[in-house]
């Protein structure tokens, strides 16, 4: 029994907790909405986890473990998708706050392209589990994002999150893929790696990411509208 990977997921959560009630951002306003994203998004990629453990493309070192599983999934990988995206889109409304709203256009056929290549890229490293399916997630949320809210693809803002996010997120699965917490099958990646991190990794938390953003957005949107009289 070890508590690395829970002191991990507190160490995600420890700074917007501790700021969720400031009213710079008023996170603490924007709970309900995050609670919707959490449900709808970490509903889908636990189901994601739970397949693909199953299959074998991807398991847990139970040295870093408590123990305790749900559904046979560590409970801290569970946690993983309420920490991560608490700690997340607490980064987004940062942004919002910290600089101005603007946007760059960016074409729908661009956008169309790019989902083209990566689905037919899914396709191609079919045989290759988590690359065909981090590589669909991202062609997916690009065609979602293309006909519910076109706007979040061409704000700055969220781009410059993103690169934001992917500090701690270099931070985080470096811890979890050099211990190793979290062990790949060979045969499920392509085998590139950045430092200890698999390339799979970086278009699985894009997709991962970027789902609950649009989530939280929409769901945001629809909280804040007035009540009809």
């Amino acid at each position: 029994m070890s508590l690395t990977y829970l002191v991990l997921n507190l160490c995600i959560i420890a700074v917007p907790v501790w700021y969720t009630p400031d009213k710079r951002t008023a996170y603490y306003r924007r709970l309900p909405a995050l609670g919707f994203s959490i449900a709808v998004v970490s509903t889908c990629y636990l189901l994601w986890d739970i397949l693909v453990t199953a299959r074998g493309e991807w398991s847990f070192n139970g040295k870093y473990l408590t123990g305790v599983q749900i559904l046979n999934i560590p409970l801290e990988e569970v946690l993983f998708f309420i920490t991560v995206p608490y700690s997340c889109l607490f980064i987004y409304e940062v942004v919002l706050y910290a600089t101005k709203s603007s946007k760059f256009r960016l074409p729908a056929s661009v956008i169309s392209a790019l989902i083209l290549a990566l689905l037919g890229s899914s396709l191609a490293f079919y045989p290759q589990g988590y690359t065909a399916k981090a590589l669909a997630s991202c062609g997916f949320f690009l065609m979602i994002a293309l006909l519910l809210d076109r706007p979040l693809l061409e704000s700055k803002q969220y781009w410059i999150w993103l690169a934001i996010c992917y500090v701690p997120f270099l931070i985080i699965n470096t811890v979890l893929t050099a211990l190793p917490v979290v062990e790949y099958n060979s045969k499920a990646i392509w085998g590139f790696r950045v430092g200890t991190i698999p390339l799979e990794d970086f278009f699985y938390n894009y997709a991962m990411l970027s789902f609950y953003l649009l989530v939280y957005r929409i769901a945001k949107n629809s909280f804040n509208k007035p009540s009809m009289p």
